[in-house]
């Protein structure tokens, strides 16, 4: 993987958020070209909507989807399937997109967000990640028994969760699992390890009860500044313009952040102008800025923009103000503009996201010791 920031060297990775029916809140209300009869009970909240979602993704070439959530009901009221149902339900629907749900650092035992992750990589065949959450309002916390976290006991629960599902995803070596039919035995005991964890609020004692993700480690997409830039593959940054984006891919950089990914919400002329679109949906709700660069216009600008965004960051998390209407645009127009510019590569059939991303497979930390110590 290169290095350079120069895009006429390297591609854009593209992420989408595929929670719900779009970004913005009234997404719901507006039905696009593409709705098919069975979508306004739907609203693309469902199984349904999800597989057509997550299937158009993967046909435009996006690198991964990601998908959203909260211990709580959303505020904009219907339902939602927890996020990492809804990336396993996909799982084998889909061949060479990377699926990432969203797991809360604050309110998931640990062991079992490393489990459900790892699991996730062995049904993707090694196309799993995961958008690390730190949900800490009174309400989230109050799912768990537990009180809003002070920012630097935040910080500390948020890496002690990382470190923690990292030596899991390790405690099993990749050729633990040996299957021998004569003796009877399923695996090498002498390489499945014991991982003792002590952090500020929990205790873990391993092994994981599944084995090594195919990737060796799940890819770990972490908000910049969250204090985690280490800790993850994929650093987010928020900024409202391009300017703030490069300065803080540039922070994660220096922090550690291998890969970083810039937020983006978008709002495309589709058969009706964006803008236009905006004013009828803000008669149902408003749009509040959440920090991130937003583009309302037309895919041609969106092109420009991605590919200025392309000499800061590594890809760019597409947020569109509603899926049924902004995600036919991005795949018909602007995906095909950025391949034609060369800043742009679909994942191969059958590659891990790892491969994707151009990230080296991690080495098991417990092999490396037993082979110094051996």
């Amino acid at each position: 993987m290169t290095t350079s920031t120069d895009p006429a060297h390297r591609s854009l990775h593209l992420a989408l958020e595929t929670d719900g029916a779009g970004a913005h809140p009234a997404a719901g209300h507006e039905l696009s070209d593409t709705s098919h009869p069975t979508d306004p009970p739907d609203r693309g909240v469902g199984p349904r909507g999800l597989r057509r979602t997550v299937t158009a993704a993967e046909t435009a070439g996006f690198t991964l989807v990601t998908f959203a959530d909260e211990p709580l009901p959303p505020d904009r009221g219907g339902w939602r399937l927890e996020a990492g149902t809804r990336a396993a339900f996909v799982a084998t629907l889909t061949d060479r997109i990377g699926l990432a749900p969203t797991l809360h650092t604050t309110v998931t035992e640990p062991f079992h967000l490393a489990t459900q992750l790892a699991a996730l990589d062995h049904a993707s065949r090694g196309r799993a990640a995961w958008v690390v959450g730190a949900a800490n309002g009174p309400d989230a916390q109050a799912t768990v028994g537990a009180v809003p976290l002070d920012d630097q006991a935040l910080r500390r629960e948020i890496a002690d969760v990382i470190d923690t599902a990292r030596a899991l995803w390790d405690s099993w070596e990749d050729d633990a699992v040996i299957k021998d039919v004569p003796t009877g035995r399923f695996l090498d005991w002498r390489k499945v390890h014991h991982v003792d964890f002590e952090g500020a609020r929990f205790t873990v004692k391993g092994p994981l009860i599944t084995p090594r993700p195919p990737q060796g480690q799940v890819v770990v997409l972490a908000p910049a500044g969250s204090g985690a830039d280490s800790r993850a593959d994929i650093a987010l940054v928020t900024a409202p313009d391009a300017e703030g984006v490069a300065a803080s891919a540039a922070a994660a950089r220096q922090a550690g952040a291998p890969l970083v990914f810039a937020e983006l919400e978008v709002a495309l002329d589709a058969a009706v102008p964006a803008a236009e679109r905006l004013a009828r949906l803000a008669e149902e709700a408003p749009w509040p800025p959440a920090g991130r660069l937003r583009h309302v216009g037309s895919p041609t600008g969106l092109t420009g923009l991605l590919g200025e965004l392309a000499a800061s960051v590594d890809g760019v998390r597409l947020h569109p103000a509603v899926l049924g209407t902004d995600l036919p645009v991005i795949t018909a127009q602007v995906l095909p503009a950025l391949a034609a510019g060369g800043l742009h590569r679909p994942p191969r059939p059958g590659a891990t996201l790892r491969d994707t991303l151009g990230l080296p497979r991690p080495a098991n930390r417990f092999a490396a010791t037993a082979t110094t110590t051996s």
